[in-house]
């Protein structure tokens, strides 16, 4: 019954603590994005109230990143202050071993990796992509006018979904909107020696389901005879290269809205879900993969640093100063917060170049606090 109570005293206090904390870190990324956005408003269509909807669009996938850094001064300054007042000395000398408040602090813990999947699985990449779709949209700009030559994807060519691979397909994708409708579409077809067969252009295609893209306004440029060698028309070549025109055709495809909906939204905000559909994709197709594999891992691996963040909060409440604890406390937290999320991303980044492992590049940063938190604790315990 006794640790009932301490159990709902330490969640009631740290839950307060790191919500104030991550409002308090909102409020002022939210400034500056606002600030930021300032010189875009007044061109084309783009007002006043986008920019404070995309602002607010954008603050759950501030939220995502910051949990750990909230979770860690919340913690941080809750343990101070009940160290403080003599709090936690009475607790542990109520029978409260140190075991007892790492299990503690691990049933609180759990509210906050809960919160943060739901926020980087289901929150985030809904409104990140909903936000560019409105910034888009406002301003009146597409993917044209962001990549010179428009989008490449590679594709494989299948006469159904699960059928044999018969060549390969370069798609090129002069306008996408965010909608997942294509405008001004390329593609680009080959054999199995990667031989030209055919060159397909569409006004616009438009994504019916199940793989299926419906072209409309269709012309297909044949390579007759069938090796990919372009050679003028002639009598033993008297079609060499044939055009055929339709109104619609259907491509069986492997690219989905969902792989091209990156290009709206950067790895960090996707949700663990699509990062492993368009990691697939690439693999399927030879391409590299390495940067969204660490997405993916980190993805999974991000929610549990809440533990590791509560085990380095949890030192600091063993430790007694003679004036000021609290404040240096905090900024001790503030720091160690800090350094665990440049440390986090200088590694995505060391990883990706030095062809890492991308699960050990995407643990090893949590791995390293966790050991740190597990000997910081060991000295206070033993001084």
């Amino acid at each position: 019954m006794k640790m009932k109570v301490l159990q709902r005293y330490f969640a009631t206090e740290i839950l307060t603590a790191v919500l104030f904390v991550l409002v308090a870190f909102l409020a002022l990324f939210a400034f500056f994005d606002l600030i930021g956005e300032l010189r875009y408003v007044g061109r084309t269509g783009y007002r006043w109230q986008h920019a404070f909807l995309f602002v607010l669009m954008s603050l759950p996938g501030y939220a995502y990143e910051l949990m750990p850094i909230a979770v860690l001064i919340g913690t941080v300054y809750t343990l101070a202050r009940l160290a403080s007042n003599s709090e936690y000395t009475v607790m542990r000398a109520a029978s409260m071993s140190t075991k007892t408040a790492c299990i503690m602090l691990g049933k609180i813990c759990l509210v906050f990796v809960v919160a943060t999947v739901v926020l980087g699985e289901l929150v985030t990449p809904f409104t990140a992509k909903l936000a560019e779709q409105m910034k888009r949209d406002a301003k009146g700009t597409s993917l044209k006018q962001e990549f010179r030559s428009g989008m490449w994807s590679k594709d494989q060519i299948r006469e159904t979904v699960d059928g044999e691979v018969k060549g390969s397909r370069f798609l090129n994708v002069g306008q996408l909107h965010p909608n997942g409708e294509l405008h001004d579409v390329r593609i680009y077809e080959l054999d199995l020696e990667m031989n030209l067969q055919s060159i397909i252009r569409a006004k616009t295609a438009e994504y019916a389901g199940n793989h299926v893209w419906r072209l409309k306004g269709v012309t297909e440029t044949v390579m007759g005879n069938g090796v990919g060698e372009v050679s003028m028309p002639s009598e033993r070549f008297p079609s060499s290269v044939s055009v055929k025109t339709s109104e619609t055709r259907d491509l069986i495809s492997d690219i989905t809205p969902n792989i091209l909906a990156v290009l709206f939204v950067k790895p960090d905000r996707m949700s663990a879900y699509h990062l492993h559909l368009y990691k697939r994709h690439l693999e399927e197709n030879h391409q590299e993969s390495t940067r969204y594999q660490i997405a993916f891992w980190k993805k999974l691996i991000y929610p549990l640093s809440m533990f590791v963040m509560m085990a380095m909060a949890l030192p600091f409440a063993y430790l007694h100063f003679r004036s000021g604890g609290i404040s240096v406390k905090i900024f001790s937290g503030i720091m160690i917060g800090v350094g665990f999320v440049l440390i986090n991303n200088l590694f995505s980044h060391i990883g990706l170049l030095n062809t890492w492992p991308p699960f050990l590049t995407a643990a090893l940063p949590s791995a390293m606090f966790m050991l740190s938190s597990i000997g910081a604790l060991w000295w206070v315990e033993r001084h």
